[in-house]
């Protein structure tokens, strides 16, 4: 049975990450912590777990954490480079859901992050934790960083025409919308139901920190510099990213189509819909679940890409799990069986 410590246990990802993992047959959840709510039983907290974790929350502290096999931070950027050197001298394998080792460049992270990194000497041991396209270096890692929500729909949306060559890499174009949990569990005016129901609005518009994350994995993969404009928008629902993708081939949608059904075809987490389909967030509202869906209008050189998945899962908790999976030997699906919910 794998141990497994979840650091920031309070927060939309962190409590997605206990959902996933209290039904989990090879891991026993033996650490959740919070500094706010330590000694308070996180069933007090999340009565949707009573019946399944049965601990309380606790400081976030190397020794405790050091009984674990695994450790996953769901917290906010700059914690995780705090501890993770000292969790993986003990042996502890670590899975970051925030950004501290996602860009390989030290530099670039401080500019978009707006601090020092801690252990700058870790970032080129962590393994960026995108399976569909590192499965193998997940494999064998003992520091993952976990892609952000945005970059994951755009990726996947997108790597098959870059791993081919087929695409005008100086012309993409993301046009990427979230739910408002993707702001994360805390009182903010912008991010209130009551602020964001009945509209509708782009924001970071010059530039959000995902954009070098974005292009950091798609040139990669494409070998080459690319021209990306990333535009993401706040859309009045809880869960979700629509990512609308546009680029400029010279093949048709009938390749196209058969470029993406190859290159997924063995993807348990990214299904290609039939030509001209319209994914729905839905679709994919509680699962693990990528789904993708291309057309091409009035049959010109414009491809779109149509990238869904829930922010909360594929986005963050759930492609965690996928990983933790992977650097344990288990099936890549463990746990991970959840039908997406209707309505």
């Amino acid at each position: 049975m794998i141990r497994a410590g979840i650091v920031g246990g309070t927060g939309y990802t962190g409590v997605e990450l206990l959902r996933i993992l209290a039904l989990h047959s090879e891991v026993e959840v033996s650490v959740v912590t919070s500094r706010t709510d330590v000694g308070i039983k996180v069933d007090a907290l999340y009565p949707s777990l009573r019946g399944y974790i049965n601990i309380a929350f606790s400081l976030p502290e190397v020794e405790g954490l050091s009984e674990c096999d695994v450790v996953f931070f769901a917290t906010p950027n700059g914690t995780a480079m705090l501890m993770a050197e000292q969790l993986l001298s003990r042996g502890v394998k670590v899975i970051d859901l925030s950004a501290d080792f996602r860009l390989k460049d030290e530099k670039v992270w401080s500019h978009w992050y707006g601090m020092e990194h801690a252990c700058p000497e870790l970032i080129a041991e962590a393994v960026y934790g995108l399976p569909e396209l590192n499965r193998e270096m997940i494999k064998q890692a003992n520091l993952i960083a976990c892609p952000g929500c945005y970059p994951t729909a755009v990726q996947l949306g997108f790597l098959p025409l870059l791993e081919k060559g087929v695409v005008d890499v100086n012309h993409l174009i993301a046009d990427v919308k979230s739910g408002v949990s993707g702001a994360g569990r805390k009182a903010e005016l912008s991010t209130l139901m009551s602020e964001t129901g009945e509209s509708f609005k782009a924001y970071a518009v010059g530039g959000h920190r995902h954009l070098p994350e974005i292009k950091q994995g798609l040139e990669l993969v494409a070998g080459v510099s690319i021209g990306l404009t990333f535009v993401p928008h706040l859309t009045p629902m809880i869960r979700g990213i629509h990512a609308t993708l546009y680029a400029q081939v010279q093949c048709n949608i009938d390749d196209v189509q058969a470029l993406y059904e190859q290159r997924y075809a063995s993807e348990t987490f990214v299904d290609v819909l039939p030509q001209g389909s319209h994914p729905d967030t839905r679709n994919v509202r509680g699962s693990n679940n990528c789904q993708i869906s291309l057309h091409q209008p009035q049959g010109g050189q414009t491809i779109v890409v149509l990238s869904v998945i829930d922010n909360l899962v594929k986005g963050a908790a759930g492609q965690a799990v996928q990983n933790m999976n992977l650097m344990f030997g288990l099936k890549e699906g463990s746990g991970l069986g959840t039908i997406a919910l209707y309505p």
